[in-house]
């Protein structure tokens, strides 16, 4: 009936076991209710960065209600059936994302150089990640003047309403298929005219925007929210151009990841306004074409394991490398860094800022810390697991 139904159940014979047992019992039936959620966000949702699950049973006079937020309708519906399933009758009142506060509206475009996305829905809140100019988002709610987003590597966080324009599904298809541009210097801007006499915005690596016409030294362009400007031909290329000539390779990830040397640590950044470890290799990754999870912790867990040994044999240059805890006997394995392999003992990463470091001890830019703590590494290129082409 359901997608991974039989798996579920499975694991949900304890907690209905409990249920049955203590149906007279509402402080056993809270209990018992949780481990059986659980269950089910297990399966389902098992990451909340990516997957929304948070369901609460609450008491209302005579009645149970299923309350709380979530985007995974087959998960709520297994919870839902095994409740009846069961005899326990409850009242769903589960708010479904995207939910009735989207409207219509429910794509956004990034319209700024870089949109910063918060954990929460302020601006005090932590950075949880960055969006580049173009990009579109999935709008999953809305409160006052934030919108709950979903990125295109499926991270779900919040994001202010100055830094996107909203679209129907039919607008942002519209722009999805009008000829683009994208821009390929680190950082530059977008001009009022080709005189350059006053600056629209900036724009950074991997920016898009849509493309409108072309002289011999700029290209013509306009915003999501239809401002319209020019950027420097030598800046930039024709994104259908660029997208039929990426050839994805070690070489060129490393390239695009020495490009960025110098580059200012940001924690939650992935732009080249400043980057975190894992932003550092998803932009290094994206200029080749590739999405790939925003997390090092979710990026272990995409493409293929290389160099099981821990020796670095075997490394090619583009794999990446983590880095964290290793685990015991009480402690699970927490990978907490993220580097890119570069050949030669090398291996580039941001950190303090984006810079070269070896794990060769005559070298002198040794890294006895990070060689310590090397917990393995996953190929991306010809392997990709976890990870979509964008191109």
């Amino acid at each position: 009936m359901f997608k991974n139904f039989v798996l579920t159940f499975g694991m949900l014979i304890f907690g209905l076991f409990i249920f049955t047992r203590c149906a007279n019992d509402d402080a056993a039936k809270q209990q018992s209710f949780s481990l059986l959620r659980d269950s089910v966000k297990n399966v389902y949702a098992p990451d909340k960065r990516v997957a929304l699950f948070t369901i609460e049973l609450d008491r209302e006079e005579d009645s149970w209600v299923l309350t709380g937020d979530s985007d995974q309708p087959e998960a709520v519906a297994v919870l839902r059936a095994s409740l009846i399933k069961q005899g326990i009758e409850v009242e769903d009142k589960v708010h479904m994302l995207p939910d009735s506060t989207v409207g219509d509206s429910s794509y956004a475009i990034v319209n700024n150089s870089v949109a910063n996305i918060r954990s929460d829905s302020r601006h005090s809140s932590e950075l949880a990640t960055q969006a580049l100019l173009g990009m579109k988002l999935k709008v999953l709610k809305r409160l006052e003047e934030w919108y709950l987003i979903q990125t295109p590597d499926d991270y779900i966080s919040w994001v202010d309403h100055g830094g996107v324009q909203l679209m129907t599904s039919s607008e942002q298809l519209r722009w999805s298929k009008m000829p683009q541009i994208i821009y390929m210097n680190n950082y530059g801007n977008v001009y009022q005219d080709e005189e350059e006499t006053a600056i629209v915005s900036d724009i950074v690596l991997g920016g898009r925007l849509v493309k409108l016409g072309e002289s011999s030294q700029y290209y013509k362009v306009s915003y999501p929210d239809l401002r319209v400007g020019f950027v420097r031909k030598s800046e930039a290329s024709d994104f259908q151009d660029w997208r039929e000539g990426v050839e994805p390779s070690g070489e060129q990830v490393i390239s695009y990841a020495q490009s960025l040397l110098g580059s200012p640590y940001l924690w939650g950044g992935t732009s080249t306004k400043g980057m975190d470890c894992s932003g550092f290799t998803k932009t290094a990754y994206l200029m080749n074409g590739y999405i790939i999870p925003r997390d090092a912790s979710q990026q272990v867990n995409a493409g293929e394991v290389v160099d099981p040994d821990l020796n670095f044999e075997g490394l090619e240059k583009g794999d990446l490398l983590f880095f964290g805890r290793f685990a015991t006997d009480s402690t699970s394995q927490r990978v907490t860094h993220v580097g890119l392999w570069m050949g030669d003992s090398s291996f580039i990463h941001a950190s303090k800022q984006v810079r070269i470091s070896s794990v060769d001890p005559e070298s002198p830019n040794y890294d006895e810390f990070n060689k310590s703590r090397y917990l393995g590494s996953r190929r991306y290129l010809g392997n990709e697991k976890g990870i979509t082409k964008w191109y």
